[in-house]
This record gives structure tokens, C-alpha cells and sequence, in this order.
């Protein structure tokens, strides 16, 4: 009976389970209804009128999600006709029961309130104010009882399913937000050294051939990393293998790579590491890389800078990272790269400050947990 998402099997999702549950509420109400079990088994009569009450009631749950309120009132007219003339009564209720149920499951918890207390009137007039006394005060209390527990599962239920789709509204929001950052990160600072390298082939094309065919050399070079690496992000997002040759992973391992890329643009990058690299979190080393990498196509955009300093420093439970140029300085550059660096530190429980250097240039520091704390 539960509708909470992926906690049933796929078949009994949607109207084949809700035909499937008509038939087996049908099935046992039928058999409570024209099955004597005490003191001993035997058929009893049931007048034509009782069996439209009971396929009837049980047929309309085949329908109960997609007119979950008028199955219910049927639900109620059909336990209201059958209890008070029938006198070999049966499980009649159970219908009652799911349809309720269904009705706080789909969000409609006031109507599924009214109705319940409809049949606890009803069944409370024909107990109290009939005087014919059909049901008992036991049976009037477990009558309340299933009616409560009926409707407040259902309650759950929507709370639950509600929950679980902001959930998965989240993932997805983050999962796109991680995307836009690795595209950015990856392709922009490719296509960043592809600008730069295009611009000195151009402007010594003719005076310097040997400078101009290096430059060229580093463009090829950038766009195959650059295609690589959208092809890595495509084939993520399609979930297949590609037997296209693909880019180890981002990591700090990777840093000589990621300065040659930079220095074939004319920066010169020194990278100094210190301490043990030891264990670190996938995660982190992706960020940290991301963030050097950020750090580096932001020198060669705007900075106007010559020469770069990568500082790595493993401590026994953080990691730090520090780029510093000698550029122009000022004002940190506004736009998706800083925003992309410090929502990177932050998402693994890390800090990130830019500011510009006492000598001139700017400085990013980041500090990073060894674990992802986020």
C-alpha cells in the first residue's frame, strides 16, 4: 500500500498495482463476506444487493490515485450500506481503510479527515442513536483506531514523498552547479591559453617563425586537453564508456602538467610542495587542483603577470595551497572563476580568501581538510 518513491518494486508502481490491490481488497472481501470460518466452515447467502456493494467498493480502488476523492466517497457509501443490512458482514471496511489511506498519501489530508469522522458519526448514530446497537463499543473503538492509523500512514506517506523529491531537486541542482564548475575550470583555462598562444603566434608570425611554431605547437596541445576533457564531462553525463582516450583524473599529482600548460603561454611557474602527501580525499585533491588551475587562468586573463608561485603544504590534517603572481594586482577579477574557487573549498568544509600581496600581484589561499567534512 505504500507509495513512498523506490519503495516498491517498478511493477507495482502506477495502475497495474492499483488494479492488482483492487483485486486482492476484492478477493478478501469476498471471502470474509461468503465464507462462514466459526465454529465451522460454511457458505453463507449473500443477497445480489451485497455483492454490488462489494465489487463495487473494491472495483473504485483500481482508480484511487488518479480520483483519489470521489473513490473514497464511494469507499464511505458503500461501508455505510453494507455494515448496518448486512448480516453476514465481511472485511468491507478494508476498502475504506486504503482509500483513506490513499487520500493523506496524495495530499489531501482535510477531505480524508472529513470523511473519517463521517464514518465515526455513522457508526457512532447507528451504536448509540438507533438503539438497534449493531457494531459494539469494542468494534467502535477499533473502528476510530484503524480510521486514525489509516490516514495519519497516509500523512507520512506525503511527508516522506515530499522529502524524498526536494532531495532529489537538490542532488540534481548540485550535480548541475559541479558540471558548470568543471567545464569552467577545465575548458576555460584551456581555451584561456588558447587565446594567449594565439595571440603571440600572430604577433610573431613573420618576425619570429621559430617563437610563432611554439605557440602553435602549445595551442594543438591545449585543444586536445581541452577536447579531452569535455569529452570526460559528456561521457559522464551520458553514463557510457567512450573508447575516445581520456585524461587521468584532476589531482594535485598532476601539477607539472598544469604549469607546462601554463608556462607554454609565457608565465614562468614555480611550484614548491612540502610536508607528506599521504591520504587524501578524492574530493579534496580534485578541489585543490581546480582551485590552482582557476588560480593560474585567472593570472594569464588578467594579472599581466611574468611569473606564478604554487605553494603546497600537507599538514597532518589539512592541506593548503597558495598562488601567488606578480602581476598588477588590485581588485580580485569579478565573475564565475573566484565564485567557482571559493564554493569549491567550501563544498569539502574548506576556506578560501583573495587579496592582493604586500610586493604587488595577488595571492589565493586556500586550506583544505584532508577529509571531506561537508
Amino acid at each position: 500500500m505504500g507509495d513512498v518513491i523506490g519503495s516498491r518494486p517498478q511493477w507495482m508502481r502506477g495502475s497495474a498495482g492499483d488494479v492488482l490491490l483492487a483485486v486482492v481488497v476484492g478477493v478478501v472481501v469476498i471471502a470474509t463476506t461468503v465464507v462462514q470460518w466459526h465454529p465451522e466452515v460454511a457458505w453463507r447467502s449473500v443477497p445480489v444487493w451485497g455483492w454490488v456493494l462489494m465489487l463495487t467498493g473494491s472495483a473504485a480502488l483500481a482508480l484511487r490515485r488518479r480520483f483519489p476523492v470521489p473513490v473514497a466517497v464511494v469507499a464511505l457509501v458503500t461501508t455505510s450500506l453494507y455494515y448496518p443490512f448486512m448480516t453476514a458482514d465481511g472485511a468491507l471496511l478494508l476498502v475504506l481503510i486504503v482509500a483513506l489511506y490513499t487520500l493523506a498519501a496524495e495530499g489531501r489530508l482535510a477531505v480524508a479527515v472529513v470523511i473519517s469522522a463521517l464514518a465515526v458519526i455513522g457508526s457512532a448514530y447507528g451504536e448509540y442513536g438507533s438503539g438497534e446497537s449493531p457494531i459494539g463499543d469494542a468494534a467502535l473503538f477499533l473502528l476510530v483506531g484503524w480510521l486514525v492509523a489509516a490516514v495519519a500512514s497516509g500523512a507520512v506517506s506525503h511527508n516522506r514523498q515530499a522529502y524524498l523529491r526536494e532531495e532529489l531537486r537538490r542532488h540534481a541542482t548540485e550535480e548541475r552547479l559541479r558540471i558548470a564548475r568543471e567545464l569552467h575550470d577545465a575548458l576555460g583555462h584551456n581555451i584561456s591559453l588558447i587565446n594567449v598562444q594565439a595571440g603571440a603566434a600572430l604577433h610573431r608570425l613573420n618576425r619570429d617563425p621559430e617563437v610563432a611554431e611554439g605557440a602553435l605547437s602549445a595551442i594543438k596541445e591545449s585543444s586536445r586537453e581541452a577536447l579531452q576533457e569535455l569529452r570526460n564531462t559528456l561521457g559522464v553525463l551520458r553514463q557510457v564508456d567512450e573508447e575516445a582516450p581520456t585524461l587521468p583524473p584532476p589531482s594535485l599529482n598532476r601539477l607539472t602538467e598544469l604549469t607546462r600548460r601554463s608556462e607554454a603561454a609565457g608565465l614562468t611557474v614555480d611550484v614548491h610542495t612540502s610536508g607528506d602527501r599521504g591520504h587524501l580525499a578524492p574530493s579534496v585533491d580534485v578541489a585543490a587542483y581546480r582551485i590552482v588551475q582557476e588560480a593560474l587562468t585567472n593570472v594569464t586573463r588578467h594579472a599581466g603577470a611574468s611569473k606564478v608561485v604554487v605553494r603546497v603544504g600537507y599538514g597532518r590534517d589539512d592541506v593548503t595551497v597558495e598562488i601567488e603572481d606578480d602581476g598588477r594586482g588590485g581588485p580580485a577579477p569579478a565573475g564565475n572563476g573566484i565564485r567557482g574557487m571559493v564554493e569549491r573549498a567550501r563544498v569539502v568544509g574548506g576556506d578560501l580568501e583573495v587579496g592582493e600581496r604586500p610586493g604587488g600581484g595577488l595571492r589565493v589561499s586556500a586550506r583544505l581538510p584532508r577529509e571531506e567534512t561537508r
